[in-house]
């Protein structure tokens, strides 16, 4: 993945077209791609800045966050199979189970 383009660049691209000038103009001058440009002016409408996005993934919500609870739930409910545990812990998958399962070492 590239790297992300400055914001001092991004500062004088938003400023040029704050001054009136076309798109196509500014993105031909500043070397970047209308699209690029037309994504900078979505941002500041949404967000009120044109600053990047973080880099990486933002991961996933974990389901299981007690794990001393989790572990106390396995041990009681060793003999049942993971579909069986994911449907009493509520909104949880039978991977999610599985996962936690080896985090913890259960086998």
């Amino acid at each position: 993945m590239p790297a992300a383009y400055s914001y001092d660049l991004r500062k004088k691209v938003m400023e040029a077209l704050d001054e009136g000038e076309s798109g196509e103009t500014v993105a031909k001058r500043f070397k970047i791609g209308k699209t690029t440009l037309y994504e900078w002016k979505k941002r500041r409408e949404k967000t009120g800045d044109f600053q990047s996005k973080k880099p990486g993934s933002v991961g996933y919500n974990h389901k299981i966050t007690d794990w001393n609870a989790f572990t106390e739930f396995a041990n009681e409910q060793g003999g049942k199979t993971q579909s069986e545990m994911a449907k009493l812990c509520g909104n949880i998958s039978r991977q999610t189970i599985h996962r936690a399962l080896k985090n913890i070492g259960f086998t």
